[in-house]
């Protein structure tokens, strides 16, 4: 049973729930609040047991991603499709013109290809999309300033300016369509299904060190979750899975026993291979291992699927998000250069997410290259995942990331 936690205004957060609980074993929790600036409050009081998060909208979404509490699969309503043509529709039957109105949040070519598919006029139809630190009073201004240049409706994704807006003019609010709702949680449980299966994954490590340090390797190795087994050529088996590995390792960054195994036995090197089957996690391993063997006499590497290879540190990096050029090059197996056209991307955008069509733009590569690029920062502590967001339809979502270069 997956337990989703539905955030959201009252209304929708209940509406919503419903909605996510007829899904075939899925239970909702429904977190509502009074005002979106409440988010981050409401996710960090939710119950424990949430496996995934449902926002009803993307302004609730970045709040907490913001805040840093998006820890576990997450994601949000779309509301262009359905929940906009039912607001032209209202717009029809109660007399107005469908084809002059102001709406927020949305995106333009959003707009604008689901107004062509009615087969609706898309010139007088004036959007607000949504940015980073977007405010209820922005909008509110915004369609203030369009009906007073004559714009129809007022057409809006947020509660709290809903409820300013209908006492000065024609004022709609959108809410998710049954099909937007069920769409988002079709991408959620995917997401929650692949995070399950990659914590699940078989992790090896591969040890050369002093055999008169084997009693301390399974002390050390015992807060990775793993089981230590002497090999007869003298170098020591470390079985354990990716989850326990991952948590121990800070997210893969550090790996401290190397430098507590070296500092006493004079010199240690770790490489743990991650795969899906033992025989797998034990080539890529012996991969990690020969990385490491390069690296010096104490260190530790791990090494993935897609040709991911990370060093891992034997200190805990207490700057992680921020690492040097040189640092990062080396941990992700990625070039300076690519990594400096990433930082012109996010200088130029004035903003941190980014998503393998944009990393795609920025390194003129295709998105599948992309893709490996981000997997390799997300593994060396430079780049966190924080949802998944595309046209309900069409495709496949992309995942969104935040890097931190």
């Amino acid at each position: 049973m997956v337990t989703v936690g539905v955030v959201g205004p009252h209304d929708l957060a209940a509406s919503t729930c419903e909605l996510v609980a007829a899904v075939p074993g899925v239970s909702a929790v429904a977190l509502p609040y009074r005002s979106e600036t409440e988010t981050a409050d409401v996710v960090r009081g939710a119950p424990g047991d949430v496996d995934v998060w449902l926002f009803t909208g993307v302004m609730p979404y970045e709040a907490a991603s913001a805040a840093g509490l998006l820890d576990r699969p997450a994601g949000f309503v779309n509301y262009t499709g359905a929940p906009l043509l039912n607001a032209m529709i209202q717009l029809l039957r109660d007399g107005y013109d469908p084809s002059s109105f102001s709406v927020d949040i949305l995106e333009s070519g959003q707009v604008e290809e689901t107004l062509t598919e009615a087969g609706i006029a898309t010139s007088g139809a004036r959007v607000l999309p949504y940015r980073r630190g977007l405010t209820a009073s922005d909008i509110i201004a915004f369609h203030r300033e369009c009906a007073a240049d004559g714009a129809g409706a007022a057409i809006t994704c947020l509660r709290s300016a809903y409820s300013v807006l209908k006492t000065e003019t024609t004022a709609i609010r959108l809410a998710p369509s049954i099909h937007s709702v069920r769409y988002a949680m079709q991408q959620l449980l995917v997401a929650f299904g692949e995070a399950r299966s990659d914590d699940a994954q078989v992790a090896v490590g591969m040890c050369e060190v002093d055999p008169a340090a084997e009693a301390d390797l399974r002390r050390e190795a015992s807060g990775l979750g793993g089981t230590v087994v002497a090999q007869p050529d003298g170098r020591f088996l470390i079985f354990t899975t990716r989850g326990p590995l991952e948590a121990s390792t800070a997210g893969f960054t550090e790996l401290p026993l190397v430098t507590k195994l070296g500092a006493t036995h004079g010199g240690i090197r770790v490489g743990f291979g991650i795969g899906a089957t033992t025989a797998e996690a034990e080539t890529l391993a012996r991969r990690a291992l020969s990385r490491a063997g390069r690296l010096g006499d104490v260190a530790a590497a791990v090494s993935m699927r897609n040709d991911i290879d990370l060093t891992l540190s034997g200190n805990p990096l207490r700057t992680p998000r921020r690492p040097s050029l040189s640092l990062l090059s080396e941990r992700a197996g990625l070039s300076k250069s690519t990594l400096v056209r990433l930082q012109k991307m996010l200088a130029e955008q004035d903003d941190t997410t980014v998503t393998t069509r944009s990393v795609a733009a920025a390194l003129g590569v295709q998105q599948r290259t992309a893709r490996r690029v981000l997997n390799r920062l997300e593994r060396a502590g430079a780049a966190q995942s924080t949802g998944r967001q595309g046209l309900e339809g069409s495709g496949r979502p992309l995942v969104t990331y935040q890097l931190h270069l």
